[in-house]
């Protein structure tokens, strides 16, 4: 299943929301991609994702739910990569 929180993260004179999925980071990209979500948005273990594109996720299939439950999902499926664990230079997961 794939989520994401409301936008209001702001960055760059934008809003954002995190995109994340239960099930895998294939799951996650594959989603990405029919959204039009470049790569580069990517970030450890959820896509960034601009407010005018909020609308297209949900439409797509995301389910919105608050920005802790985001964390407590990705937990609960063991797929969270937090900052302090993730070197810079490992490559993103497939």
């Amino acid at each position: 299943m794939l989520y994401l929180d409301r936008p209001a993260w702001p960055w760059r004179g934008r809003l954002w929301s995190h995109l994340i999925s239960d099930v895998s980071y294939a799951e996650l990209h594959a989603f990405a991609e029919a959204l039009g979500a470049p790569r580069r948005g990517f970030d450890r273990d959820h896509y960034d994702i601009p407010a005018d594109r909020f609308a297209a996720a949900v439409w797509l299939g995301a389910q919105v739910v608050p920005s802790r439950e985001l964390v407590r999902l990705l937990r609960a499926a063991d797929l969270r990569r937090p900052k302090h664990l993730v070197s810079p230079r490992s490559p993103a997961p497939r």
